[in-house]
């Protein structure tokens, strides 16, 4: 019997998070919840693909059509999403599950295929960017974990908790808002527009209020400088954005946050903590995750282009004038310009 090619939408399936349980590789980003999130802030259209051979499932892709005037139809796995493994049967490759995506998308019409995959890649994939991923065994006791750590890393810690940082871990929506604020100034100092606040607004329906991640923030003498959204699902947590007051950056709130999430995530029994992308050429950052003693491994970016038949690669991220445009920019009109914007850029 010839392969077949499914498409399931996990919005329809009462059961999908049970499902995804009994795959050792899944994390959040494969959840109802993240579908649902993407589904309503940018109304792109779950289409995940499961290929089929007779009645073995060989390989399950989250995936989403996108249609847009400004970027063309696509099929993304998954947009706004650091790493999104597809689940690969023992014995059959990575290149096997990508050929029948291309056959998918030639019949589908989309103008590229995107995945962003830590699988190594085959001599035949060419990936069109390369990121830095770090993940941390958080199932140790903490004098272990802390062991792990650089001796600059725990001297932050104890500089931010002598520096009379205090550190909240909190479910509400004031926390959200809080974080939103404080994520707005962020994203201005980066020279990027917002994202749409009914982004968040489902990320706390959705998320926070259905007990999938929660909001740290860390505040000096009431002041808030520093925050982080954590997402959890199974045993694995993973850090989704994070913002800070860069007039308190020396307070290294940032440092006490990953502690006292590293802790309470622990103590409830999660055992990996994944501290997300990072650019290569982002040396401060790669340089703060290094601190924390974590595994680094490569995501890899595939885009496929159907007109040229090839892999190709993406145009540079170097800064460029609209950054600067952006920065000076209120941020009343970076919420407006975002929400123009990022349902076309996924």
């Amino acid at each position: 019997m010839p392969r077949r090619i499914e498409i399931v939408n996990p919005l329809n399936q009462p059961e999908w998070d049970n499902l995804l349980k009994t795959y050792k590789n899944s994390n959040f980003f494969h959840t109802t919840a993240w579908a649902k999130i993407l589904h309503e802030s940018y109304g792109y259209e779950p289409a995940y693909i499961s290929i089929m051979d007779g009645p073995d499932l060989l390989a399950l892709i989250p995936l989403m059509n996108l249609r847009s005037i400004l970027t063309g139809r696509r099929g993304v796995s998954l947009p706004f999403t650091d790493c999104c493994d597809p689940f690969i049967k023992d014995g059959v490759k990575l290149e096997e599950v990508i050929e029948n995506l291309l056959d998918y998308g030639k019949r589908t019409k989309w103008r590229y295929l995107e995945l962003r995959t830590a699988y190594p890649l085959p001599a035949s994939i060419k990936a069109s960017a390369i990121f830095y991923g770090h993940h941390l065994n958080i199932s140790g006791s903490e004098n272990e974990i802390i062991a792990g750590f650089r001796d600059s890393t725990r001297r932050n810690i104890k500089k931010a908790e002598k520096e009379g940082v205090v550190v909240t871990i909190d479910g509400s929506v004031d926390s959200l808002q809080e974080f939103y604020r404080l994520n707005c100034m962020t994203r201005r100092d980066h020279g990027l527009p917002c994202q749409p606040y009914g982004f968040f607004k489902n990320v706390y329906s959705h998320i926070i209020a259905k007990d999938f991640g929660m909001v740290a923030l860390a505040a000096k003498d009431g002041r808030i400088v520093a925050g982080a959204l954590f997402l959890h699902f199974g045993d694995i947590v993973i850090y989704k954005y994070g913002a800070s007051d860069r007039k308190y950056l020396h307070l290294r709130g940032n440092n006490l946050i990953f502690w006292k999430a590293i802790q309470y995530y622990r103590e409830l029994g999660y055992k990996r903590l994944d501290f997300g992308r990072t650019e290569a050429e982002n040396s401060g950052l790669l340089q703060f995750k290094r601190g924390w003693g974590a595994t680094e491994y490569s995501i890899n970016y595939c885009k496929y282009d159907f007109r040229q038949k090839d892999f190709v690669m993406e145009q540079s991220k170097v800064r460029g004038w609209y950054n600067h445009i952006f920065r000076q920019m209120p941020i009343p009109l970076l919420k407006f310009t975002g929400s123009m914007l990022y349902r076309h850029v996924g």
